[in-house]
């Protein structure tokens, strides 16, 4: 598989644009877009958080990680957009590695506070969100370190963002 055929694998914390960047880059290189979170849902037949609240976290977790393999193992020509836990287990990291080239896009705290202001769809934001979300970016702060490239999205718009990865991408 040549370079412009290998797998765009972006991680991140929730917020941090890896759905709207996917989206941009899956339609600038005539990539097929997953959307790890919605695979999973399709999958299962449930949304994510009736997994949560059904079956728990560690199920969500287990379905991630099959979705994930089965993802990458179907060959190129993908842009895939993981949840921001999708790097916790161990084996997803060495999955997305060995499946592409891996992007991890970072935010500050205020920036994903702001971006995420309002979604019900994350169960891990139950409560008080802002706080959640610190506490979250702490736990997870060197998770996304295994990554090939990072980039910061707090600053930049979505094309200016997605021109950065490409930008690696073909080297």
């Amino acid at each position: 598989m040549n370079q412009t055929e290998q797998n765009i694998i972006l991680i991140g914390m929730m917020g941090t644009g890896k759905t709207t960047i996917g989206q941009i880059l899956a339609k600038k290189l005539g990539f097929t877009l997953v959307d790890l979170d919605a695979a999973i849902v399709a999958e299962q037949g449930m949304t994510i958080p009736e997994m949560f609240e059904l079956r728990g976290e560690a199920y969500f977790r287990q379905a991630e990680t099959a979705v994930l393999r089965k993802v990458l193992a179907s060959g190129g020509g993908q842009v895939v957009a993981t949840g921001g836990g999708a790097v916790l287990e161990p084996l997803n990291c060495e999955i997305m590695l060995s499946g592409g080239i891996v992007f991890a896009l970072t935010a500050d705290a205020e920036t994903i506070i702001d971006r995420v202001r309002g979604d019900s769809n994350r169960p891990l934001l139950a409560g008080n969100a802002e706080e959640r979300i610190r506490i979250i970016m702490d736990e997870r702060k060197d998770a996304y370190r295994f990554a090939h490239y990072t980039v910061d999205t707090s600053r930049m718009g979505p094309e200016k963002i997605a021109s950065q990865i490409l930008m690696h991408y073909r080297v």
